[in-house]
């Protein structure tokens, strides 16, 4: 009888493989708690902590993507870690985004340059839109977690995967692009503190949409050719050491037209579809 060597570690082993995934989301929430602290220590004399917390909110997109494509790729996949997950992701990318966008975007506005009335109510409705874009995303959440095989209202392409409704770390990442690419000053004029409102009430919208995002789960590094997605990696990481503020409002945005795009193309062609039945 031949024994097998190391049987009695493989069981540890095992164990410590499932521990990897949850090490990366909590980094996912480290970097969520260290946005807050960094968006309640910011202020318009010292600016470089909004940009700190926007930063800390990109890094941790990057750790929330990272958690879950590890899990399937070792087959470590847990209810605890999908749990644990969701949780970091309301701290991360519902929290702490909203704490920033209003601090950074209504908190902040002068005091003297701006009507005292036209200013309070100006951060009335901060607070209100910041909370809707909290509440949508935790509720995306919610019905990610509960949704079985869910299809769009407006289907792609057979065969490639979407995301119904933008994915929540989507729209922290459009928040914190916005803070990052100006470098963390807060906005300072009532006019486009009215326009961040309504990008902030938009992005929540997208959020609990049924409308389709493109959701890259078909994009494997272990494929036979992943050589033109480590040149397109290399590229995007040469670009966000030299321009980072740019690269990253370009995808964030990017990412939330294309939605929207998506949306508009096909109810014209349920229109068109419509027209040629009708003729």
């Amino acid at each position: 009888m031949i024994e097998e060597p190391y049987t009695a570690h493989a069981p540890s082993r095992r164990r410590g493989m499932y521990v990897l995934p949850s090490l990366f989301t909590a980094g996912n929430i480290a970097a969520g708690f260290y946005a807050i602290t960094q968006s309640i220590q910011g202020s318009a004399g010292n600016f470089a902590y909004f940009d700190r917390a926007a930063i800390a909110i990109a890094f941790a997109v990057l750790f929330d993507g990272l958690d879950g494509r590890i899990a399937r790729m070792t087959n470590t996949s847990s209810e605890f870690g999908r749990e644990l997950d969701s949780l970091a992701d309301v701290i991360t990318f519902g929290v702490a985004p909203a704490l920033l966008a209003y601090i950074w975007g209504f908190r902040m506005l002068p005091v003297n340059t701006i009507h005292p009335i036209f200013r309070s109510k100006l951060i009335e409705i901060g607070i209100l839109a910041c909370f809707l874009f909290l509440i949508c995303g935790a509720c995306r959440l919610a019905r990610f977690n509960i949704a079985v095989n869910p299809l769009p209202k407006n289907p792609g392409r057979p065969g490639r995967k979407y995301f119904v409704g933008m994915p929540i770390p989507a729209g922290a990442g459009v928040i914190s692009s916005v803070v990052h690419f100006e470098a963390g000053q807060p906005i300072d004029n009532p006019w486009i503190a009215l326009v961040w409102f309504f990008l902030v009430l938009f992005v929540g919208y997208l959020m609990v949409s049924t409308w389709r995002f493109w959701s890259g789960k078909e994009l494997r590094v272990e494929s036979r050719q992943p050589v033109r997605l480590l040149i397109l990696l290399v590229i995007v990481g040469v670009l966000l050491v030299y321009w980072s503020g740019i690269v990253l409002m370009v995808i964030a945005l990017f990412y939330m037209v294309s939605g929207l795009w998506a949306r508009l193309m096909y109810a014209a062609q349920a229109r068109s579809r419509a027209r040629r039945e009708i003729a």
